[in-house]
């Protein structure tokens, strides 16, 4: 299934799909394509999430493998997408009901706030035990986003952390029961009320200019 955008009243609900929801040219594309959606719509806030048992597995190694003259290419369609979600001019949330790997986990920390299931998924960052190396602008959003103390017991492991363990060092924000991410995600936003798009946007600008610069360079 292709990522599809649906309402809780004011607040964007972009659903990533029901597979792994790898990073391919065409979900990269359609995820933008709903963004620009939201933000034409004036929603209130934004939610990510999935129907499946991933919240998504990040890189499309099959197609990067395919296509190696493209990786360049690839690897700014991806950070470009990141970019623009680290500085949103809308409040967000990704709702994570099942796993977040690499670049996956990397689109749920570019997110305001996280929310991950209680029993079930993990939220890793594989790369020291796959052999992909962080490019510095990848690792300028990590650190831009989490304490010294999750970067090494995160990062620099490859660890597996289940959402109690993803809470207690600073990955997600809250977790949630089965079923319940998007509306524990909903009621994070509920409080924040509507935001000024050219503020927020601002903002955020400003306060992960390193990362966005570096992300878009």
């Amino acid at each position: 299934m292709s990522p599809t955008l649906t309402y809780r009243d004011s607040v964007a609900v972009l659903d990533l799909g029901t597979g792994e929801n790898r990073f391919s040219p065409e979900f990269l594309a359609a995820v933008d394509a709903h963004l620009d959606t939201v933000l034409a719509d004036g929603a209130g806030g934004l939610i990510t999430t999935a129907s499946g048992k991933f919240y998504s597995n990040g890189l499309d190694l099959d197609w990067l493998s395919a296509h190696g003259d493209r990786a360049p290419w690839y690897v700014e369609q991806v950070q470009g997408l990141l970019a623009r979600v680290l500085t949103l001019p809308v409040p967000s949330v990704a709702a994570l009901p099942g796993h977040a790997f690499g670049a996956g986990a990397m689109l749920a920390l570019a997110h305001d706030q996280r929310v991950m299931r209680a029993d079930r998924g993990y939220f890793c960052f594989p790369e020291v035990d796959i052999r992909v190396p962080f490019t510095p602008a990848l690792a300028a959003l990590v650190q831009a986003k989490l304490s010294a103390e999750a970067v090494t017991a995160a990062v620099l492991t490859g660890r597996r952390f289940g959402g109690l363990e993803a809470h207690e060092y600073g990955l997600v924000d809250a977790t949630a029961a089965a079923g319940a991410e998007v509306e524990t995600a909903a009621a994070l936003l509920a409080p924040l009320g509507a935001k000024d798009q050219g503020s927020l946007g601002s903002i955020k600008s400003v306060f992960y200019a390193d990362a966005y610069t570096a992300l878009t360079a």
